[in-house]
């Protein structure tokens, strides 16, 4: 399961209209990079992959699709997507009880 903080829903939804991809789910995964070995990954995404992982996420007034491979499930399982506003940034932030060793620069992630 996959959690989307009500803040981060928000967000994700004027996203889709400022970019213009309402239609679009949310491709929720890792890259190999960063200084501590993966990065997230949360981009818009117009057609899932057949073999994709969908959580259908929203409450009665918006919904969203996440899309996430089966090769980075046990990675994300139980992850909550939020949202941060500092003065400096804002953006998606990721809580992953299976992260092992966030990099300090909030940017990667190690899982062993």
């Amino acid at each position: 399961m996959i959690n989307i903080t009500k803040i981060a829903l928000n967000n994700i939804e004027r996203l889709q209209k400022e970019y213009g991809c309402v239609d679009d789910g949310l491709r929720f995964g890792l890259s190999g990079g960063g200084c501590s070995g993966y990065k997230y990954i949360i981009e818009f995404e117009a057609d899932k992959q057949l073999d994709d992982i969908v959580y259908n996420i929203g409450n009665e007034n918006y919904k969203i699709s996440i899309y996430i491979s089966p090769s980075h499930i046990d990675k994300l399982k139980n992850s909550t997507i939020d949202w941060a506003e500092t003065l400096m940034e804002s953006g998606f932030k990721i809580e992953n009880p299976q992260a092992k060793q966030p990099c300090g620069c909030g940017e990667s992630v190690n899982f062993t």
